[in-house]
Parts: C-alpha cells; structure tokens; sequence
C-alpha cells in the first residue's frame, strides 16, 4: 500500500511552535512528509541581508532531526521547487494560509492543496526584532 505524501516548504530559520504545530499538521495529513527548504541565497533575497540566521546546513540538520519529518530537501528557484514537487507528487501540499488567493509554486503538481491556519504571536521575523531590540 502506497504512503500518503505530503510536502511543506519555507526558509524555517529560527524554528518555533508556530513551525512545530505546522510539521505536526502535516503529517497527521499521510504518512510520509517532505520539507523543502529554502537555500540560504534565496532567503538572503526575500527576506533581506540579515537572513537567514542559521545556515541551510544547520536549518537541514535540525529541521531532520524532528519526529514528525520524513525527508527534508532543499531548492534555490522557483523551477527548483517545481521539479521537487513534480518529483514527490505529494498527495497534500501544505501552505501557510497568507498564501490563500496567491500563486504556490508548484501546486499544480499536488493532488490537494490544504491552508495551515498561523499561530499568532509566533513569527521568526518576530522573534529576530524582539532580540535585535534588547
């Protein structure tokens, strides 16, 4: 019997509840989950020269070491993460609901696409402001 897959991604710098409660979410969508992280540059674009805090290496090592992560990847562009979604088929893919009504990279080669309500008061931009702040 095949493994229900399912597929996360994001930069997960700084990891917290908020992060914890979405890895928790999605496995209890299958059996077998994916995450695909974020290459250091292409975090360093989006979210600007301070970031991102831990590098790809240290982010793929503890983000692996979690019960609820199967298999952890990563990707530097848009077609990158395509080809990893393509390749996966997952049978869910989750998404942090601030994506709901944009374009997901790669969703069109998931079965289902389910939102991931966000915890409030957990964010990694947050958390870095409130420490660059004391």
């Amino acid at each position: 019997m095949a493994h229900r897959v399912v597929f996360v991604n994001g930069c997960f710098d700084i990891l917290h509840r908020g992060h914890i409660e979405l890895f928790e979410f999605a496995k209890n969508q299958g059996e077998y989950l994916i995450v695909a992280l974020d290459t250091d540059e292409r975090v360093k674009e989006k979210k600007g020269a301070h970031r991102p805090f831990n590098s790809l290496r240290d982010r793929k090592k503890i983000v692996s070491s979690i019960e609820y992560v199967d298999w952890v990847e990563s990707f530097s562009t848009d077609d990158e993460l395509t080809a990893l979604v393509r390749q996966a088929n997952p049978d869910v893919m989750i998404v942090g609901s601030d994506w709901r009504g944009k374009t997901v990279v790669g969703s069109q080669y998931a079965k289902e696409i389910t939102f991931f309500e966000r915890i409030d008061g957990y964010s990694t931009t947050q958390i870095l402001q409130y420490s660059s702040d004391r």
